[in-house]
Protein backbone atom coordinates (compact mmCIF):
# COMPACT_ATOMS: atom_id res chain seq x y z
CA UNK A 1 0.00 0.00 0.00
CA UNK A 2 2.96 2.28 0.22
CA UNK A 3 2.52 4.80 -2.89
CA UNK A 4 5.20 7.05 -2.00
CA UNK A 5 8.29 6.39 -4.45
CA UNK A 6 12.00 7.50 -3.90
CA UNK A 7 13.11 10.56 -3.08
CA UNK A 8 15.58 10.94 -5.60
CA UNK A 9 14.85 14.35 -7.23
CA UNK A 10 15.28 13.14 -10.36
CA UNK A 11 12.15 11.60 -10.18
CA UNK A 12 10.48 14.78 -9.53
CA UNK A 13 8.71 14.68 -13.08
CA UNK A 14 6.98 11.44 -11.88
CA UNK A 15 5.24 12.23 -9.31
CA UNK A 16 1.97 13.35 -10.04
CA UNK A 17 0.74 14.69 -6.49
CA UNK A 18 1.79 14.97 -3.10
CA UNK A 19 -0.38 15.38 -0.07
CA UNK A 20 0.86 17.82 2.09
CA UNK A 21 -0.04 18.08 5.84
CA UNK A 22 1.07 19.79 8.65
CA UNK A 23 2.00 18.58 11.63
CA UNK A 24 2.55 19.61 15.20
CA UNK A 25 1.88 16.92 17.78
CA UNK A 26 -0.45 14.59 15.64
CA UNK A 27 0.54 11.60 16.86
CA UNK A 28 -3.11 10.57 17.84
CA UNK A 29 -4.49 10.87 14.78
CA UNK A 30 -1.15 10.97 12.10
CA UNK A 31 -0.78 7.51 11.50
CA UNK A 32 -4.82 7.25 10.33
CA UNK A 33 -4.64 10.13 8.04
CA UNK A 34 -1.58 9.22 6.40
CA UNK A 35 -2.68 6.00 6.11
CA UNK A 36 -5.94 7.43 4.08
CA UNK A 37 -3.81 9.09 1.99
CA UNK A 38 -1.77 6.36 0.89
CA UNK A 39 -4.53 4.38 0.31
CA UNK A 40 -5.94 7.01 -2.21
CA UNK A 41 -2.68 6.92 -3.94
CA UNK A 42 -2.72 3.45 -4.50
CA UNK A 43 -6.46 2.91 -5.13
CA UNK A 44 -6.38 5.41 -8.25
CA UNK A 45 -3.17 4.11 -9.66
CA UNK A 46 -1.63 7.79 -8.75
CA UNK A 47 2.18 8.16 -8.57
CA UNK A 48 2.18 9.93 -5.42
CA UNK A 49 3.92 10.82 -2.02
CA UNK A 50 2.47 11.75 1.55
CA UNK A 51 4.36 15.20 2.86
CA UNK A 52 4.79 15.42 6.66
CA UNK A 53 5.83 18.92 7.04
CA UNK A 54 6.52 19.01 10.96
CA UNK A 55 6.71 22.04 13.04
CA UNK A 56 8.51 20.86 16.00
CA UNK A 57 6.47 18.25 17.10
CA UNK A 58 7.62 16.50 20.46
CA UNK A 59 5.15 13.45 20.43
CA UNK A 60 6.92 11.47 17.84
CA UNK A 61 4.44 12.22 14.86
CA UNK A 62 7.57 12.24 12.46
CA UNK A 63 8.54 8.73 13.12
CA UNK A 64 5.04 7.35 13.30
CA UNK A 65 4.51 9.15 9.83
CA UNK A 66 7.56 7.96 8.27
CA UNK A 67 7.37 4.59 9.50
CA UNK A 68 3.93 4.56 7.29
CA UNK A 69 6.02 5.65 4.34
CA UNK A 70 5.05 9.26 4.42
CA UNK A 71 8.27 11.64 3.45
CA UNK A 72 8.74 14.05 6.54
CA UNK A 73 10.32 17.05 6.58
CA UNK A 74 11.13 19.79 9.08
CA UNK A 75 10.02 23.31 9.26
CA UNK A 76 11.47 25.30 12.34
CA UNK A 77 9.84 28.63 11.29
CA UNK A 78 6.37 28.37 13.45
CA UNK A 79 3.14 28.59 12.26
CA UNK A 80 0.53 26.95 10.21
CA UNK A 81 1.50 28.92 6.92
CA UNK A 82 4.93 28.47 7.54
CA UNK A 83 4.39 24.94 7.55
CA UNK A 84 2.30 24.56 4.71
CA UNK A 85 5.10 26.98 2.96
CA UNK A 86 7.87 24.79 3.75
CA UNK A 87 6.04 21.96 2.19
CA UNK A 88 5.21 23.59 -0.88
CA UNK A 89 8.38 24.31 -1.34
CA UNK A 90 9.60 20.99 -0.76
CA UNK A 91 6.75 18.53 -2.60
CA UNK A 92 7.73 17.22 -5.20
CA UNK A 93 4.35 16.37 -7.15
CA UNK A 94 2.81 18.27 -9.95
CA UNK A 95 -0.38 18.96 -8.02
CA UNK A 96 -0.64 19.49 -4.17
CA UNK A 97 -3.57 18.55 -1.60
CA UNK A 98 -3.36 19.71 1.34
CA UNK A 99 -5.16 18.87 4.76
CA UNK A 100 -5.13 18.82 8.42
CA UNK A 101 -3.66 15.83 9.97
CA UNK A 102 -6.48 15.85 12.50
CA UNK A 103 -8.22 13.07 10.92
CA UNK A 104 -11.35 16.09 10.30
CA UNK A 105 -11.08 15.22 6.39
CA UNK A 106 -11.22 12.35 4.97
CA UNK A 107 -8.11 11.73 2.94
CA UNK A 108 -9.38 8.60 1.40
CA UNK A 109 -11.67 10.91 -0.62
CA UNK A 110 -10.20 13.02 -3.07
CA UNK A 111 -10.75 11.78 -6.34
CA UNK A 112 -12.99 15.30 -6.96
CA UNK A 113 -9.93 17.86 -6.21
CA UNK A 114 -7.78 15.58 -8.79
CA UNK A 115 -10.10 15.47 -11.72
CA UNK A 116 -10.55 19.36 -11.38
CA UNK A 117 -6.95 20.00 -11.61
CA UNK A 118 -6.15 17.25 -14.15
CA UNK A 119 -9.32 19.63 -16.13
CA UNK A 120 -6.50 22.80 -15.35
CA UNK A 121 -8.06 24.38 -11.90
CA UNK A 122 -5.07 26.63 -10.55
CA UNK A 123 -6.78 26.38 -7.10
CA UNK A 124 -9.68 23.81 -6.18
CA UNK A 125 -11.49 24.68 -2.61
CA UNK A 126 -13.25 22.48 -0.35
CA UNK A 127 -16.48 23.35 0.80
CA UNK A 128 -17.84 21.93 3.82
CA UNK A 129 -20.93 23.49 3.80
CA UNK A 130 -21.72 21.72 0.34
CA UNK A 131 -20.53 18.56 1.41
CA UNK A 132 -21.87 17.80 5.13
CA UNK A 133 -20.41 19.31 8.29
CA UNK A 134 -21.13 16.27 11.37
CA UNK A 135 -22.49 17.58 14.59
CA UNK A 136 -19.57 18.77 16.82
CA UNK A 137 -16.89 18.94 13.67
CA UNK A 138 -17.20 22.97 13.87
CA UNK A 139 -18.14 25.42 16.36
CA UNK A 140 -21.45 27.26 16.28
CA UNK A 141 -19.37 30.61 16.41
CA UNK A 142 -17.25 29.69 13.42
CA UNK A 143 -19.97 27.67 11.08
CA UNK A 144 -22.55 30.19 11.54
CA UNK A 145 -20.85 33.43 11.73
CA UNK A 146 -17.10 33.60 11.61
CA UNK A 147 -17.01 31.27 8.60
CA UNK A 148 -19.80 32.81 6.85
CA UNK A 149 -18.76 36.36 7.48
CA UNK A 150 -15.34 35.57 5.76
CA UNK A 151 -16.55 33.92 3.44
CA UNK A 152 -18.95 36.84 2.27
CA UNK A 153 -16.30 39.39 2.94
CA UNK A 154 -13.90 37.45 0.49
CA UNK A 155 -16.86 37.23 -2.09
CA UNK A 156 -17.48 40.86 -1.93
CA UNK A 157 -14.03 42.55 -1.98
CA UNK A 158 -12.19 40.03 -4.23
CA UNK A 159 -15.36 38.80 -6.15
CA UNK A 160 -14.13 35.37 -5.56
CA UNK A 161 -16.87 32.46 -6.21
CA UNK A 162 -16.33 30.60 -3.31
CA UNK A 163 -18.71 29.15 -0.40
CA UNK A 164 -16.01 28.27 2.04
CA UNK A 165 -13.15 31.09 2.07
CA UNK A 166 -11.39 28.74 5.21
CA UNK A 167 -11.57 25.07 4.11
CA UNK A 168 -8.33 23.59 4.97
CA UNK A 169 -8.60 20.72 2.09
CA UNK A 170 -7.52 22.15 -1.17
CA UNK A 171 -5.88 21.05 -4.06
CA UNK A 172 -3.55 23.90 -5.85
CA UNK A 173 -1.05 23.46 -9.36
CA UNK A 174 2.03 23.65 -7.33
CA UNK A 175 3.79 26.00 -10.21
CA UNK A 176 0.74 28.58 -9.76
CA UNK A 177 0.67 28.96 -6.27
CA UNK A 178 4.68 28.94 -6.03
CA UNK A 179 4.41 31.91 -8.23
CA UNK A 180 2.25 33.97 -5.92
CA UNK A 181 5.35 34.10 -3.49
CA UNK A 182 3.22 33.63 -0.40
CA UNK A 183 4.20 34.92 3.27
CA UNK A 184 2.39 35.23 5.81
CA UNK A 185 3.28 32.24 8.54
CA UNK A 186 -0.19 31.96 10.50
CA UNK A 187 -4.16 30.93 9.86
CA UNK A 188 -4.17 34.09 7.41
CA UNK A 189 -2.19 31.61 4.96
CA UNK A 190 -5.40 30.32 3.69
CA UNK A 191 -7.14 33.66 3.33
CA UNK A 192 -3.71 34.98 0.91
CA UNK A 193 -3.45 31.89 -1.02
CA UNK A 194 -7.01 32.53 -2.00
CA UNK A 195 -6.55 36.00 -2.23
CA UNK A 196 -3.28 36.35 -4.64
CA UNK A 197 -4.67 33.42 -6.25
CA UNK A 198 -8.17 35.83 -7.81
CA UNK A 199 -5.92 38.83 -7.86
CA UNK A 200 -3.57 37.29 -10.08
CA UNK A 201 -6.49 35.45 -12.35
CA UNK A 202 -5.54 31.97 -11.36
CA UNK A 203 -8.65 29.51 -12.40
CA UNK A 204 -10.31 28.95 -8.44
CA UNK A 205 -12.98 25.87 -8.45
CA UNK A 206 -14.60 24.70 -5.49
CA UNK A 207 -15.43 20.72 -4.94
CA UNK A 208 -18.32 19.85 -1.84
CA UNK A 209 -16.63 18.23 1.32
CA UNK A 210 -17.23 16.43 4.52
CA UNK A 211 -15.79 18.03 7.81
CA UNK A 212 -15.94 15.67 11.27
CA UNK A 213 -14.83 16.07 14.83
CA UNK A 214 -10.95 15.65 14.86
CA UNK A 215 -9.53 13.03 16.43
CA UNK A 216 -7.39 14.50 19.33
CA UNK A 217 -8.29 14.78 22.93
CA UNK A 218 -6.50 18.27 23.23
CA UNK A 219 -7.95 21.79 21.93
CA UNK A 220 -7.09 22.75 18.07
CA UNK A 221 -4.62 25.33 16.98
CA UNK A 222 -7.06 27.63 16.19
CA UNK A 223 -7.99 30.32 18.46
CA UNK A 224 -10.85 32.00 17.30
CA UNK A 225 -10.51 35.87 17.86
CA UNK A 226 -7.14 35.80 16.94
CA UNK A 227 -6.75 34.61 14.10
CA UNK A 228 -10.57 35.60 12.75
CA UNK A 229 -9.01 38.62 12.96
CA UNK A 230 -5.89 37.87 11.56
CA UNK A 231 -7.89 36.93 8.50
CA UNK A 232 -10.26 40.06 8.59
CA UNK A 233 -7.18 41.96 8.75
CA UNK A 234 -5.66 40.00 5.48
CA UNK A 235 -8.67 40.66 3.52
CA UNK A 236 -9.01 44.55 4.35
CA UNK A 237 -4.83 45.42 3.86
CA UNK A 238 -5.47 43.50 0.72
CA UNK A 239 -8.35 45.85 -0.81
CA UNK A 240 -7.45 49.64 -0.17
CA UNK A 241 -10.95 50.10 -2.12
CA UNK A 242 -12.96 48.69 0.65
CA UNK A 243 -10.77 49.90 3.16
CA UNK A 244 -10.44 53.42 2.46
CA UNK A 245 -11.81 55.01 -0.67
CA UNK A 246 -15.26 53.79 -0.43
CA UNK A 247 -15.69 54.47 3.87
CA UNK A 248 -13.88 58.17 2.38
CA UNK A 249 -16.13 58.64 -0.22
CA UNK A 250 -18.80 58.12 1.68
CA UNK A 251 -18.15 60.39 5.03
CA UNK A 252 -16.62 62.90 2.50
CA UNK A 253 -20.16 63.16 0.70
CA UNK A 254 -22.87 62.49 3.95
CA UNK A 255 -20.84 65.78 5.14
CA UNK A 256 -20.35 67.71 2.25
CA UNK A 257 -24.26 67.82 1.24
CA UNK A 258 -24.85 68.82 5.27
CA UNK A 259 -22.39 71.36 5.01
CA UNK A 260 -23.34 72.84 2.25
CA UNK A 261 -26.83 72.62 3.46
CA UNK A 262 -26.16 73.96 6.95
CA UNK A 263 -23.73 76.54 5.12
CA UNK A 264 -26.01 79.76 5.50
CA UNK A 265 -28.24 78.77 8.26
CA UNK A 266 -29.98 76.56 10.29
CA UNK A 267 -32.51 73.62 8.14
CA UNK A 268 -35.67 73.20 9.68
CA UNK A 269 -36.10 68.55 9.49
CA UNK A 270 -39.97 68.69 11.44
CA UNK A 271 -41.34 70.72 13.70
CA UNK A 272 -38.98 70.64 17.01
CA UNK A 273 -36.36 69.33 15.07
CA UNK A 274 -33.63 71.45 13.27
CA UNK A 275 -29.97 70.94 12.08
CA UNK A 276 -27.78 73.64 12.98
CA UNK A 277 -24.13 74.82 14.17
CA UNK A 278 -23.57 71.67 15.73
CA UNK A 279 -24.76 69.51 13.09
CA UNK A 280 -22.54 72.13 10.80
CA UNK A 281 -19.73 71.36 12.39
CA UNK A 282 -20.12 67.59 12.46
CA UNK A 283 -20.28 67.43 9.32
CA UNK A 284 -16.68 70.00 8.14
CA UNK A 285 -15.31 67.15 10.75
CA UNK A 286 -16.13 64.56 8.57
CA UNK A 287 -15.55 66.04 5.67
CA UNK A 288 -11.55 66.23 6.95
CA UNK A 289 -11.70 62.07 8.16
CA UNK A 290 -13.25 61.24 4.71
CA UNK A 291 -10.19 63.42 2.60
CA UNK A 292 -7.77 61.95 5.04
CA UNK A 293 -9.41 58.49 4.46
CA UNK A 294 -9.13 58.83 0.33
CA UNK A 295 -5.11 60.06 0.85
CA UNK A 296 -4.52 57.45 2.44
CA UNK A 297 -6.28 54.49 -0.03
CA UNK A 298 -4.41 56.89 -2.55
CA UNK A 299 -1.14 56.34 -1.43
CA UNK A 300 -1.54 52.75 -0.53
CA UNK A 301 -2.98 51.73 -3.85
CA UNK A 302 0.21 53.77 -5.04
CA UNK A 303 2.83 51.57 -3.19
CA UNK A 304 1.08 48.32 -3.46
CA UNK A 305 1.12 49.37 -7.43
CA UNK A 306 5.41 50.10 -7.33
CA UNK A 307 6.02 47.61 -5.61
CA UNK A 308 3.94 44.69 -6.93
CA UNK A 309 2.01 44.08 -3.76
CA UNK A 310 -0.74 44.13 -5.75
CA UNK A 311 -1.38 43.68 -9.19
CA UNK A 312 -1.86 46.40 -12.01
CA UNK A 313 -5.38 47.78 -13.10
CA UNK A 314 -6.26 50.26 -15.29
CA UNK A 315 -7.29 52.49 -12.06
CA UNK A 316 -3.82 51.96 -10.77
CA UNK A 317 -2.25 52.90 -14.06
CA UNK A 318 -3.78 55.91 -14.32
CA UNK A 319 -3.18 56.82 -10.60
CA UNK A 320 0.83 56.27 -11.14
CA UNK A 321 0.31 58.60 -14.33
CA UNK A 322 -1.12 61.33 -12.96
CA UNK A 323 -0.10 61.20 -9.18
CA UNK A 324 2.54 63.17 -8.04
CA UNK A 325 4.30 65.00 -5.20
CA UNK A 326 4.06 68.34 -7.31
CA UNK A 327 0.28 67.95 -8.19
CA UNK A 328 -0.61 66.78 -4.85
CA UNK A 329 0.94 69.17 -3.04
CA UNK A 330 -0.34 72.02 -5.75
CA UNK A 331 -3.67 71.17 -4.62
CA UNK A 332 -3.03 71.38 -0.75
CA UNK A 333 -1.72 74.77 -1.28
CA UNK A 334 -5.13 76.12 -3.20
CA UNK A 335 -6.96 74.28 -0.41
CA UNK A 336 -5.16 75.59 2.44
CA UNK A 337 -5.47 79.18 0.34
CA UNK A 338 -8.97 78.89 0.48
CA UNK A 339 -9.28 78.11 4.06
CA UNK A 340 -7.40 81.31 4.44
CA UNK A 341 -9.37 83.19 2.85
CA UNK A 342 -12.64 82.15 4.87
CA UNK A 343 -10.99 82.38 7.92
CA UNK A 344 -9.22 85.77 7.03
CA UNK A 345 -13.24 86.78 5.85
CA UNK A 346 -14.95 85.94 9.30
CA UNK A 347 -11.54 87.62 11.36
CA UNK A 348 -12.04 90.90 9.41
CA UNK A 349 -15.60 91.28 9.85
CA UNK A 350 -15.13 90.64 13.48
CA UNK A 351 -12.56 93.28 13.81
CA UNK A 352 -15.13 95.77 12.17
CA UNK A 353 -16.97 94.99 15.56
CA UNK A 354 -14.15 96.13 17.43
CA UNK A 355 -13.18 92.32 18.35
CA UNK A 356 -16.79 92.32 20.28
CA UNK A 357 -19.77 89.68 20.43
CA UNK A 358 -20.39 88.07 17.15
CA UNK A 359 -23.94 88.03 17.17
CA UNK A 360 -23.97 87.70 13.28
CA UNK A 361 -25.06 83.83 12.93
CA UNK A 362 -23.29 82.80 9.46
CA UNK A 363 -19.32 83.87 10.83
CA UNK A 364 -18.86 81.07 12.98
CA UNK A 365 -19.99 78.78 10.46
CA UNK A 366 -17.48 80.72 8.10
CA UNK A 367 -14.34 80.01 10.92
CA UNK A 368 -15.26 76.32 10.96
CA UNK A 369 -15.62 76.06 7.53
CA UNK A 370 -12.00 78.01 7.14
CA UNK A 371 -10.68 76.22 9.61
CA UNK A 372 -11.50 72.97 8.02
CA UNK A 373 -10.15 73.58 4.82
CA UNK A 374 -6.90 74.53 6.07
CA UNK A 375 -6.38 71.10 8.28
CA UNK A 376 -7.62 69.30 4.59
CA UNK A 377 -4.57 71.71 3.32
CA UNK A 378 -2.22 70.12 5.51
CA UNK A 379 -3.34 66.75 5.45
CA UNK A 380 -2.88 66.78 1.61
CA UNK A 381 0.02 68.80 1.68
CA UNK A 382 1.91 66.12 4.35
CA UNK A 383 0.76 63.27 2.54
CA UNK A 384 2.38 64.56 -0.73
CA UNK A 385 5.61 64.62 0.73
CA UNK A 386 4.80 60.57 2.15
CA UNK A 387 4.49 59.72 -1.63
CA UNK A 388 7.95 61.64 -2.73
CA UNK A 389 9.30 59.07 0.09
CA UNK A 390 7.78 56.24 -1.30
CA UNK A 391 8.91 57.19 -4.46
CA UNK A 392 12.45 56.73 -3.56
CA UNK A 393 14.33 54.07 -4.48
CA UNK A 394 14.80 50.92 -1.91
CA UNK A 395 17.38 48.83 -2.85
CA UNK A 396 16.09 44.98 -2.33
CA UNK A 397 19.50 43.94 -1.18
CA UNK A 398 19.33 45.03 2.69
CA UNK A 399 21.79 44.48 5.17
CA UNK A 400 21.95 41.00 6.85
CA UNK A 401 18.74 40.01 4.09
CA UNK A 402 19.96 36.17 3.00
CA UNK A 403 20.18 36.50 -1.09
CA UNK A 404 18.17 34.49 -3.12
CA UNK A 405 15.47 33.91 -0.51
CA UNK A 406 11.74 33.38 -1.75
CA UNK A 407 8.64 33.03 0.43
CA UNK A 408 8.20 29.57 -0.33
CA UNK A 409 11.32 28.83 0.03
CA UNK A 410 11.93 29.26 3.85
CA UNK A 411 15.24 29.84 5.17
CA UNK A 412 15.05 27.37 8.33
CA UNK A 413 13.75 24.55 6.39
CA UNK A 414 15.45 21.54 8.33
Amino acid sequence: MNAVFPLRESLQDEIELTILMPCLNEAETIAVCVTKALAFLAGYGISGEVLIADNGSTDGSQKIAADLGARVIAVSDKGYGAALRGGIARARGRYIIMGDADDSYDFSALEAFVDRLRAGADLVMGNRFKGGIERDAMPALHRYLGNPVLSWLGRLLFRIDAGDFHCGLRGFNAVSIRSLDLHTTGMEFASEMVVRSALQGLRIEEVPTTLKPDGRSRPPHLRTWRDGWRHLKFLLMHNPKWLFFIPGMALFGVGFVLASLLLFGPLDIVDNLSLDLNTFMAACFMMVSGVQLVTVGLLSRYYAHITGFLPATSRSDWLIRNISTDRLALGAGIIFGGGGLFFGYALARWAQLGFGPLNEPEIPRIVILGLSLIVIGLQLFFSAFLLGVLEIPVSSRRIGAAPGRTSLQPAKVE
